[in-house]
């Protein structure tokens, strides 16, 4: 085993399981959590899956539950800036301090697994997944909030029990592992679904939705559709501090779920709308302030956030007195980008392209390949260090008035974060799932 003398050995170790070549499937987590002694089971939960939205969800849910006198443990993925953020307890983050402590005492157990059979040795995500139910249950949360990593079925969460499932969306995205339709995908996603668990499910097409419907009547679930509750007027939606029309979606989400743990929590109706406006969930198209322009922070970051990226332009230019944005933008593979950046280019004034340091983010070349033909703006490629030099400083703050927008992957604002808001890059972005 290796001799981690640091958190900053510790972090290289688990960044070297991803060279490991990883298997999609749950057997190892199944047999990581039996020698751990089965942690997950020993609080409540609630266990959310979707394509988008589900961290925003969660991030709702936890306030609510914390606003109203509970333990709250909030696990998600990936993270922005540091590792410690998919693992907190009443939106503490664990310390890097405690994450080595963690590794240490899960590495003899993962051992032990890999001595039966070496494809069993647990991933990175497995050793944060089996990190958070070991801290939530020591810390003796009241609930915790799962954030799904990937599809459902075979994620490393779906070890859990939860007292709520919830599918916040459904849309075409990582189709190389969770199928090429929305019917395959909702039953990779609804895979989480437990037999007598109540499930509560966002806007989803009709596709989706009848995929769900059907294991929900397989498993004896009740279904809620919060189109059922709040019909399809987002007008009419709960309102919440996180800017956007989807978000007042995940908002009805939330309170949908609060309903179905009313039995268990008692949770208060009237607290946790309040809850819903005191959220925090950063770089959502989240607006910031440099010297001379507004810089808006927003992790659309496929097709279906494309279309709220749409949505979020348009508005942006209309409350900036028809003042076209600069946008900085790095995606994670090509069919993302293919919608992503025309949405851009239809609001952008320039158009600045940038690769986050992950393996599968888009070439300069394939990024311009998007833009289209009719776009008359500059196009431009950059590094982040030089856009980003150091804390605090943005080489792009010279023209008042013209918001700049930097949009794509959560790595990116990660990463740009890690230089903006840091004294020196922490260098924790390489350890991402996917």
């Amino acid at each position: 085993m290796p001799d981690l003398v640091s958190y900053e050995a510790a972090r290289d170790w688990l960044y070297s399981l991803k060279n490991r070549g990883s298997k999609y499937g749950i057997d190892r987590m199944e047999r990581f959590a039996e020698v751990l002694g089965h942690p997950q089971r020993r609080f409540p939960c609630i266990h959310v899956a979707g394509t988008n939205g589900k961290g925003s969800t969660c991030a709702m849910l936890e306030r609510i539950f914390r606003d109203q006198g509970f333990r709250a443990g909030l696990s998600t993925s990936p993270h922005l800036v540091r590792q410690g953020e998919r693992i907190q307890v009443n939106r503490r983050i664990l310390e890097e301090s405690q994450i080595l402590d963690y590794v240490r005492e899960l590495l003899p157990f993962a051992a032990r697994v890999a001595l039966e059979d070496s494809e069993l040795h647990p991933s990175f995500f497995e050793f944060m997944t089996a990190m958070a139910f070991l801290h939530f249950a020591r810390e003796e949360v009241d609930v915790a909030v799962v954030e799904v990593g990937l599809g459902g079925r075979l994620d490393a969460t779906n070890v859990l029990v939860p007292e709520v499932s919830v599918i916040t969306s459904i849309a075409l995205d990582h189709c190389e592992i969770l199928g090429d339709s929305l019917a395959a995908i909702a039953r990779e996603k609804g895979g989480i679904i437990k037999p007598g668990v109540p499930v509560v499910v966002g806007l989803l097409e009709p596709e989706a939705l009848e995929a769900i419907r059907e294991i929900c009547e397989e498993r004896g679930c009740e279904l809620v559709c919060v189109a059922d509750r709040f019909g399809k007027d987002l007008s009419r939606y709960p309102e919440t501090n996180l800017y956007g029309s989807y978000q007042r979606i995940n908002a009805a989400i939330a309170l949908a779920v609060v309903e179905g743990v009313q039995g268990r929590f008692g949770l208060d109706r009237e607290k946790a709308e309040k809850s819903l406006q005191a959220v925090a969930w950063p770089g959502r198209w989240e607006e910031r302030q440099l010297r001379h322009r507004k810089v808006v922070f927003d992790v659309s970051h496929n097709a279906e956030g494309a279309r709220w990226l749409d949505e979020s332009l348009a508005d942006l230019v209309k409350r900036s007195g028809g003042a076209r944005p600069d946008v900085v933008m790095g995606v994670m593979g090509g069919y993302r980008a293919s919608a992503l950046v025309p949405v851009a280019a239809k609001w952008a004034n320039s158009l600045c392209f940038v690769r986050p340091e992950q393996d599968r983010a888009c070439s300069f070349e394939e990024l311009r390949s998007f833009v289209p033909a009719d776009f008359a703006g500059e196009v431009s490629d950059a590094k982040l260090a030089d856009l980003f030099p150091r804390k605090g400083e943005c080489s792009l703050d010279f023209e008042a008035g013209r918001p700049l927008v930097v949009s794509g992957s959560i790595y990116l604002i990660g990463e740009i974060w890690d230089r903006f808001y840091e004294e020196s890059p922490l260098g924790q972005g390489a350890l991402q799932d996917f």
